[in-house]
């Protein structure tokens, strides 16, 4: 981790709130004075931080989170206000510029906006600027929603390219069970992001201030891995504990890639929280598809769910329902639950026309 340049740290709503009531602005500047020393040392630092609806609540005087997403929205609008005031007051004793991005996973589903967002971010970088990122809560729907800032940090990780996702919570990283509920847990010092047993260790949510828990943690580790970045999960408790991370010392739980990075497109395709559409494969597909370097053709198509059009991502199922890949598909759905089961050589008899002989094209799908 010494020798890494970009890093993106995640904080949770517990570090930066006084226990829910309101944002602790110590504890802000303790962050802010961690981050301007990991700065003059050469590193770029990408700030995903909890905290609105908490400060909001406080502002609004309500003592338990609310549960409508209008009620949500009101508190984050209120919340926002309070939480960039202090992050760029924090930051401007130590010289350094703040921004604020709020994404939301429509921002992120769309190309276009993924590569201007991208762009912009890299932007702020290559200035010096420290960006503060979160969701964009007013306008979001449950739709488009990232859910929990540990999704949100772990796109990020990847749409920027960060050689680290660091994600500061309450606990001491991830244990063979709850400690909370078992104190000799033991901590699980390194592990690969993506093996099964860690979603199964990792249970419960997080407090009633904060959303997520140490699955969507885990979660957000597979998915930071696709671009090759490794994820720490430690404790923002700990003493000055970005310096003495990015310095090489063991904080927590380490967990690192199992495979080479994705492209950058075929990256972009697997961020994708929402799918339009499932298609549901042969065996004989779905090996092909898990061999990789195949086209999906309409023949090894069982069944199409959904309504969708052309160009749309839809997920595509092993016949035992697990997920094999996401894909661009080249028909919409009604005409690909005509031609689903069918030879290629057939879809012009079929439709008329003919687009292209796959359904999906190995270059716009990502096996998972």
């Amino acid at each position: 981790m010494s020798e890494a340049k970009r890093f993106v740290v995640k904080v949770g709503s517990t570090l930066v709130t006084n226990r829910g009531a309101g944002l602790d602005a110590s504890a802000i500047a303790r962050w802010a004075s961690q981050v301007a020393k990991l700065r003059q040392s050469g590193k770029e630092i990408v700030l995903v931080s909890s905290g609105a609806i908490a400060e909001g609540m406080q502002r609004l005087g309500w003592t338990r989170r609310p549960n409508a997403m209008h009620e949500l929205q009101a508190a984050a609008a209120v919340g926002q206000m309070g939480l960039v005031q202090v992050y760029e007051s924090c930051f401007r004793e130590h010289g350094l510029r703040t921004a604020q991005v709020l994404l939301t996973h429509a921002d992120l589903a769309d190309r276009q906006r993924y590569l201007n967002a991208r762009s912009t971010l890299l932007t702020l970088l290559g200035l010096g600027i420290i960006p503060v990122i979160n969701e964009n809560d007013t306008v979001v729907t449950d739709e488009i929603r990232f859910g929990d800032n540990d999704t949100l940090a772990a796109l990020v990780t990847n749409l920027v390219e960060a050689d680290y996702l660091i994600i500061l919570t309450d606990q001491q990283g991830l244990h063979t069970e709850d400690p909370r509920v078992n104190p000799a847990a033991s901590l699980i010092r390194r592990a690969q992001a993506g093996e099964a047993r860690l979603e199964e260790l990792a249970g419960g949510t997080g407090s009633a201030i904060a959303k997520g828990g140490m699955l969507t943690k885990v979660l957000a580790a597979r998915r930071a891995a696709r671009s090759g970045a490794r994820t720490v999960i430690a404790s923002g408790n700990e003493p000055d504990v970005l310096l003495r991370l990015a310095a090489g010392e063991e904080i927590g739980t380490l967990l690192s890639p199992q495979t080479t990075p994705l492209a950058a497109r075929k990256q972009w395709l697997a961020d994708h929280l929402q799918v339009a559409g499932r298609l549901t494969l042969d065996a004989g597909a779905a090996k092909a598809l898990r061999s990789g370097g195949k086209s999906l053709l309409p023949v090894g198509v069982s069944k199409v769910e959904g309504e969708f059009e052309r160009g749309a991502v839809v997920v595509c199922l092993s016949p035992d329902g697990a997920e094999v890949a996401r894909g661009l598909v080249n028909y919409n759905a009604q005409e690909s639950r005509r031609i689903s089961g069918r030879p290629s050589g057939e879809i012009e008899a079929i439709l008329g026309y003919v687009d292209e002989p796959e359904l999906i094209h190995r270059d716009n799908l990502v096996v998972l």
